[in-house]
């Protein structure tokens, strides 16, 4: 389940975030940077105004040195929120402070953030982990000079939250996100997908968040009250842990074997690939192409992101895949790429052909199509345990 944060800097902007469904506030000033802190007082009354409604968390300047650090953050803790977050020192001392701060995490949820643009060490993800944090962010410091995705690849940030997953620590995404890039980053489950300026007026993270803005990003990410681990999630709506509201709004489906049907498709790209099956065909690349259509069951709501299925999750899927290293066989790519498109529940199927252009003088590959079964309602993939609890719900 994949969680909508919002960073408010006021008990206003936090009562529209609410309206709207965001999952969780994140108590920001966005007039001093990508973590600028807001004052205690002003935390405070944010944290009184949401009133237990969301989980609230809160950022924090952190000092290099322990004592001031620990402080800063059990007075950010002090104003009831339920998240402390703050920029994770990159200095030779780092790993010392981490582990100074480690006691606080009995009674504290902390969340390090890492600057992607900013050449974020990985590698301290276990330190991290070991010290008990509750989840790690990766997002932005400059936010004038790319989004999350310009400065990091789709297997980059897939790669950064399996890692988190396999340590129990949460992962979080943000960074200049706006609308088309959500239906791209959910395929990767992150536990949660920050945004500031594309819930804004004019998309000006300095400005005030609007409603309709919002709403458009809330109605993106499927949204329940699943949890899966540490960084969680607000109270169930209902008894069954599921938010029945999504049941209609195209997450979770019913037989659509009469709908209307687009074909959504990715023509002629090519890409360098390492694949092959002969010993000579290893460490070196092939050019290989891609041809993908996908049939999509048609949304006629808004004419927004709301309402189509993204050519850019196709080309994300391939590059995912390729990113796992050596592959020996093309038809071992269809098969996976196929399973991953038809993850998503609106798509009724999908052709895939891939060809290797360098072993021969023309093309030589492998072309398949591969459809949902029509008597199976499939959930989408970031709802874990929802066909379970579908079944067992009782009927009206």
């Amino acid at each position: 389940m994949t969680l909508m944060l919002a960073s408010v800097q006021s008990p206003a902007e936090a009562e529209i975030a609410v309206a709207q469904g965001a999952d969780i506030l994140d108590c920001k000033d966005t007039a001093h940077g990508a973590l600028g802190a807001l004052s205690s007082a002003r935390i405070a009354e944010i944290v009184a105004a949401v009133g237990g409604r969301r989980p609230v968390s809160a950022v924090v300047d952190l000092s290099h040195e322990a004592p001031l650090a620990r402080k800063a953050i059990e007075d950010a803790a002090s104003t009831g929120v339920d998240f402390v977050k703050f920029a994770a020192p990159a200095t030779p001392d780092a790993d010392a402070l981490i582990s100074a701060l480690s006691p606080l995490c009995e009674k504290i949820k902390l969340v390090a953030v890492l600057f992607a643009d900013l050449g974020p060490d990985l590698e301290r993800l276990p330190h991290f982990a070991k010290a008990g944090f509750a989840g790690v962010m990766l997002d932005t410091a400059h936010k004038n000079k790319g989004r999350l995705l310009d400065h990091m690849s789709i297997g980059a940030l897939s790669a950064f939250v399996a890692r988190c997953r396999e340590l129990g620590l949460g992962a979080g995404l943000a960074g200049s996100l706006e609308a088309p890039d959500v239906p791209r980053l959910l395929v990767m489950s992150p536990d949660v997908l920050g945004f500031r300026g594309a819930l804004c007026v004019a998309k000006d993270r300095r400005a005030a968040i609007d409603g309709e803005a919002t709403a458009l990003i809330r109605d993106l990410i499927p949204h329940g009250a699943a949890k899966r681990n540490s960084v969680a999630a607000p109270s169930a709506a209902g008894s069954d842990n599921v938010d029945w509201s999504l049941v209609g709004r195209g997450y979770a489906t019913e037989s659509r074997s009469d709908g209307e049907v687009d074909h959504v498709f990715v023509r002629d790209l090519v890409i360098p690939v390492e694949i092959g099956a002969y010993a000579h065909e290893r460490g070196r690349v092939q050019r290989v192409r891609f041809n993908v259509e996908a049939d999509v069951y048609r949304n006629n709501g808004a004419e927004d992101m709301r309402s189509i299925f993204s050519y850019d999750v196709v080309i994300d899927a391939i590059k995912v895949i390729l990113s796992s290293g050596h592959i020996d066989l093309v038809e071992t790519i269809a098969e996976r790429l196929a399973e991953s498109v038809l993850l998503h529940e609106r798509v009724r199927a999908v052709s895939v052909q891939i060809e290797k252009l360098d072993v021969a003088p023309g093309a030589v590959g492998v072309r398949i199509r591969r459809e949902r079964p029509a008597e199976t309602a499939k959930i989408h993939q970031l709802f874990p345990g929802l066909a379970d609890v579908a079944d067992a719900k009782p009927k009206s």
